[in-house]
């Protein structure tokens, strides 16, 4: 396992980052403790330090037991959990973006995670009722009471992030490194604005559902499957002919290059930019060995080629728009071809 750097900071996060929302069976879909133990330890053993958990995962389960796993090496582990979504359906505030939500949810992690500090801490969701100056003083407030070293944030609009990394800057408080999304080769939507706007700021980016849910490793190509657990279902939306034919190509891809699907997937992810760390989710140890083996893939130029046909989206207004020829010749003239663009 390499390490890369946490978004412009100097910390050390390993290239893949491990999800442990299936810590816990509270949820009727996730992993007894044995099995994630077992899970937890394939990844160490590579030498895997970046742990992602959340205050709601598997009502809380998952912090306990992350906090029981990394015990023995606490140093060594980058845990990154968030705060946002209810741990107490009834309590008004017991949820959503503000300082009291901030600080109640931190402090349960604490305890729950067993430890005096959380590494990096992400704003799970936006919930449109607190204002980017609340959650940035509030943020920078836990990171220089040493509660919190990094932030990040999660499944929020590019212009909302943009705002508040930039209200941190002009405050001199501490900015989102990190930005967690929905991003694979059936969900590409990022590429409009999310994407563009990490790299402006030098974010790093941890896509959740790399297999679009289990889309991308090629079990749905013939239907639902009835003789195992399966996470979709006839009537999931993620669950359709567009992203049946993707997943079959992936599966050609994955054929020709002496690959398993889901290796195939995770390795198009990496290799769509330096700043990009798969959070990979396993439900037993076979699953986690075989996201682990991406490593050791390396998609050749006229594959990638092949996916990117197949799963491409639309850029949609402005961006189609600009690109134009008529549009950049009423921009730059004849002076286009002999100006030097930023890559």
């Amino acid at each position: 396992m390499m390490f890369k750097l946490f978004g412009k900071t100097g910390l050390r996060v390993s290239e893949l980052c491990l999800g442990t929302m299936t810590f816990g069976t509270e949820w009727n879909t996730g992993a007894d403790y044995e099995t994630s133990k077992k899970i937890f330890e394939a990844y160490a053993h590579l030498g895997g330090n970046f742990i992602d958990t959340a205050n709601r995962y598997t009502e809380g389960t998952s912090e306990k037991w992350v906090g029981e796993f990394i015990a023995s090496d606490r140093d060594y582990f980058v845990v990154a959990t968030k705060y946002t979504l209810y741990d107490n359906r009834s309590n008004p505030n017991a949820n959503g973006n503000h300082r009291k939500n901030m600080i109640r949810s931190v402090e349960g992690s604490l305890r729950r995670l067993q430890t005096d500090f959380i590494d990096i801490l992400w704003v799970h969701m936006w919930d449109f009722t607190t204002s980017p100056e609340e959650v940035m003083r509030g943020l920078d407030d836990l990171v220089r009471q040493g509660k919190v070293l990094y932030v990040g944030i999660s499944d929020t609009p590019a212009w909302i992030v943009a705002q508040c990394n930039t209200l941190a800057e002009l405050r001199g408080w501490t900015a989102f490194a990190g930005l967690q999304i929905e991003y694979s080769l059936i969900q590409r939507s990022a590429e409009r604005d999310l994407l563009p706007m990490a790299k402006h700021f030098g974010m790093t980016v941890t896509p959740w559902s790399p297999l679009g849910a289990g889309m991308l490793t090629g079990k749905y190509n013939k239907g639902i499957p009835t003789n195992q657990p399966a996470r979709l279902t006839e009537k999931s939306p993620k669950y359709n002919s567009r992203n049946q034919a993707i997943a079959q190509v992936v599966c050609q891809v994955a054929n020709a290059i002496g690959a398993t699907p889901a290796q195939v997937a995770l390795a198009w992810l990496r290799q769509q930019g330096d700043n990009i760390i798969p959070i990979l989710g396993a439900r037993n140890l076979e699953q986690i060995r075989d996201c682990l083996a991406c490593l050791q893939v390396q998609i050749p130029a006229e594959h990638l080629a092949t996916l990117d046909q197949a799963s491409k989206i639309e850029l949609g207004f402005p961006h189609d728009f600009l690109q134009l020829p008529t549009v950049k010749d009423v921009m730059f003239a004849d002076t286009k071809d002999k100006i030097v663009f930023r890559k």
